[in-house]
């Protein structure tokens, strides 16, 4: 059964010095020198396996970056921006900007605006009140820490009790 040579990819001068100079840059990610050398190792005339064999890569990802040079030639992205990863899907978030800065305002607040026999907010007395508020319906103990603490917010360490002093 012949196999069918990979498709024939030809860049033009200045594509071909971009792809030079990330090559040589001395502060480019290895994995970007690895796909411009895929590519211009490529426009050689190189088949997949030869290019595997060169840069001692898999074969896989000789076609891969083959294949996505040829998706990407229509969009007007610039030669690093073709040769960086797609952006990962992952699990949309499941509270919104609203939720959380109410979740970071409530924080903020004194517990015993709230009924809460407290002097200072813990992870779980936030999330049974911002439950209870019914803004968000159901949130960990333990994603609020997360929460709190990607935003450097330290209710237990607030002085919020503390009146001003007067002069």
């Amino acid at each position: 059964m012949a196999r069918l040579a990979p498709k024939e990819l030809s860049l033009s001068d200045r594509e071909q010095n971009e792809l030079q100079e990330l090559i040589n840059g001395h502060k480019t990610a290895q994995q970007i020198v690895i796909r411009a050398k895929i590519i211009l190792l490529a426009s050689s005339g190189k088949n997949n396996g030869e290019i595997a064999r060169i840069l001692d890569i898999s074969l896989d990802m000789a076609r891969l970056w083959r294949n996505r040079w040829f998706e990407t030639s229509d969009k007007e992205l610039s030669i690093f921006e073709r040769l960086q990863d797609y952006g990962r899907i992952g699990a949309p978030s499941k509270f919104s900007m609203e939720q959380v800065i109410e979740l970071f305002a409530l924080a903020c607040s004194k517990p015993e605006d709230y009924g809460r026999p407290i002097s200072h907010w813990t992870a779980r007395e936030l999330a049974d009140e911002i439950m209870k508020q019914e803004i968000i319906e159901s949130i960990s103990v333990r994603h609020v820490g997360r929460l709190l603490e990607e935003a450097e917010l330290k209710p237990h360490q607030s002085r919020y009790w503390l009146t001003p002093p007067s002069r």
